[in-house]
């Protein structure tokens, strides 16, 4: 991640972004535990089993969470709060990058070379100043007429060039998610393979998140966002397609978001992404051996993820 200018003038400077304390929604009481996050008609038990992972992986964190999963092999959908709104950070890369691609499919030409780069650079390095560089090029008649286009009616673009302020749902990205892992008349073949390639490719230091736990097996389309603003400190988000890598295991496809807010420090957002992300890929891939994240590269090391003014 480059480093970026100072955020727009609206907001807080970065000794108040870092310490400015918003409302800490304390997570899974009594009563939060008792309702089902899960559902599942063919296989409630294991819906039963990854509601309470869940809701023990939020227990006792301060972080006020989102949560959606998709995984219709298994009949199986996971909401919690996937309504409410959060900050995007760089998640709001892939629809950026949607909306790019959706642009070209509808002028009926490949991404020019440049396009290209500037779509690499964005997706597996999170680049800030390709991100910009594509919202401008795109321009925001094209980014909105992607988000209606894909059923994402909850998502409000952030103003200006701020594309780290839009304003995301987990019920939104998951939509999102799935125009990339199932054809569609939104987005093409070639151009959802294009979008899951650079996912599948994102560097060792930024596939933390939604990937914790996942088997080997599988391959695992992420993009992160990390952005630390007053009032409610750090938003750490992340969001995956989990696909099958060989034809033994062809079917096995699903999706993960956690969208999280009030996060002390970046690490503790992490750590609360992949406590709930574990507890999901273990419940639904029982005795298989999870990939491990590099341990010499930690989310701490990251530079904040801010939109750019």
């Amino acid at each position: 991640m480059k480093p970026v200018s100072a955020l727009i003038a609206a907001t807080l400077t970065v000794p108040a972004l870092l310490f400015a304390t918003g409302p800490a929604m304390a997570a899974a009481g009594p009563a939060a535990a008792a309702r089902p996050i899960c559902t599942s008609s063919s296989h409630p038990a294991l819906a039963g089993r990854i509601s309470r992972a869940i809701q023990t992986a939020r227990q006792y964190r301060v972080s006020f969470v989102a949560v959606e999963v998709k995984d219709p092999g298994e009949g199986l959908v996971c909401r919690l709060d996937a309504r409410s709104h959060f900050d995007s950070a760089s998640v709001v890369k892939v629809t950026i990058l949607g909306a790019l691609l959706r642009k070209a499919q509808k002028e009926h030409r490949p991404l020019t070379r440049t396009e290209r780069a500037l779509a690499r650079a964005m997706i597996t390095r999170s680049d800030n100043n390709a991100a910009s560089a594509l919202w401008v090029d795109t321009g925001r008649i094209w980014l909105q007429r992607f988000l209606n286009r894909a059923g994402m009616t909850h998502t409000v673009l952030g103003p200006g060039g701020a594309w780290g302020l839009t304003r995301i749902t987990a019920d939104d990205e998951t939509r999102l998610l799935w125009l990339l892992l199932t054809a569609n008349r939104v987005l093409g073949t070639s151009s959802r393979h294009y979008a899951l390639a650079l996912m599948a490719d994102v560097i060792p230091s930024q596939r933390w998140g939604v990937p914790a736990g996942a088997p080997q097996r599988l391959v695992v389309h992420v993009k992160n966002g990390w952005l630390a603003l007053a009032p409610h400190r750090w938003r750490i988000n992340s969001i995956g397609g989990f696909t099958a890598n060989s034809n033994k295991h062809s079917g096995e496809t699903y999706s993960i978001v956690v969208l999280t807010q009030d996060n002390p420090t970046m690490d503790y957002g992490v750590d609360t992404v992949e406590a709930i992300a574990r507890g999901v890929n273990r419940a639904l891939n029982p005795g298989t051996i999870a990939r491990v994240r590099p341990a010499e590269i930690t989310p701490a090391q990251e530079t904040p993820d801010e939109p750019i003014p």
